[in-house]
């Protein structure tokens, strides 16, 4: 096991902390007895992480960085706006990265992605398998530029011992999800198309693809508690795995979605629109060599609380 960082006396700036997983993340190091006074999570509105001085004047004072703000999107927006995707992506990693070096923080924890994987990996995908070909095409462009802050940590390391980790979480899932049609990923984006068919009184929804493709999917709080053990336990420059071992078919997905919601109308699949990466499954043994993470959550356990959160949220007619 690795040295242990005791995290709670620490300064830590939180990128993208009013998002997804970092609302999820700055509750988990306030349940570590990290105190509020101590956390730097600031919005999009006050800090752009595209602009040097923003990146400069974020880590001024901070010890730790974890960095989760990104552009994201499902295949839909990916394929829209590939420049912008690749572009934010990138310049935010790189210049807040460089800003963190300058001012002598201690650790910095970046966020990766599993579009960063050779588009025809082997299951289950390794770590070492990261380089052995081309990201899948509709996501290529953000996943190279998550890519790089892998090789600037590395370098960074290697040149000036600075402390970087990478970490790759699989597909995230969970209560307060993105549901915006436009953006979502599959999960929260089939939820919305069944609910909202039920509520109209429809009897048919149309998917993406033909279903064959495979994912795997970890329950954000699963995923905030790897990220958390990474951050105290882990200082090495090799990648590593988050996720949960499972797969399942974006076909038996939707199925198991259905039956959760109540929807028993007819799924129509549209085979016009890409399926992404066939398949996806993670090997997960490196997490728990390295800093004991293990994946909590039973799958259909966190799909009901996704459910729950969804409709407590966005009620009927909403």
């Amino acid at each position: 096991m690795e040295h242990t960082m005791d995290l709670r006396p620490k300064r830590i700036l939180v990128t993208g902390g009013a998002g997804f997983v970092g609302r999820h993340l700055t509750q988990g190091l306030l349940r570590r007895g990290v105190p509020l006074t101590n956390l730097y999570a600031p919005e999009r509105s006050e800090c752009d992480f595209r602009r040097w001085e923003d990146c400069r004047q974020a880590v001024a004072g901070q010890e730790v960085v974890i960095h989760l703000a990104a552009v994201v999107g499902g295949i839909g927006v990916n394929r829209e706006k590939p420049g912008e995707f690749f572009y934010d992506n990138l310049m935010m990693g790189t210049q807040l990265m460089e800003a963190a070096y300058q001012a002598g923080v201690e650790k910095f924890v970046s966020i990766g992605t599993i579009c960063a994987y050779p588009k025809f990996t082997p299951i289950p995908f390794r770590e070492d398998d990261l380089w052995n070909g081309y990201p899948e095409e509709t996501n290529a462009p953000y996943g190279l530029a998550k890519k790089m802050l892998l090789v600037q940590g590395q370098a960074y390391r290697q040149q000036y011992g600075f402390n970087s980790i990478y970490l790759l979480p699989v597909n995230l899932y969970g209560p307060g999800d993105n549901f915006n049609p436009r953006s979502s990923h599959v999960i929260p984006a089939l939820i919305k198309k069944c609910l909202e068919a039920m509520e109209r009184g429809e009897d048919e929804i149309v998917v993406w693809g033909d279903g064959s493709p495979t994912r795997e999917f970890l329950y954000v709080e699963d995923c905030v508690e790897g990220i958390l053990l990474a951050t105290e336990r882990y200082d090495r420059p090799d990648p590593v795995n988050l996720g949960s071992g499972m797969e399942i078919s974006i076909r038996d997905l939707i199925g198991l979605i259905a039956g959760l919601v109540g929807f028993t109308g007819q799924l129509t699949w549209d085979t016009t629109k890409p399926n992404g990466q066939p398949r996806r499954s993670l090997d997960v043994s490196r997490a728990e060599h390295y800093f004991g993470f293990r994946a909590r959550v039973p799958f259909e356990v966190g799909l009901k609380q996704t459910i729950e959160w969804y409709r407590a949220h966005y009620p009927r007619g909403a």
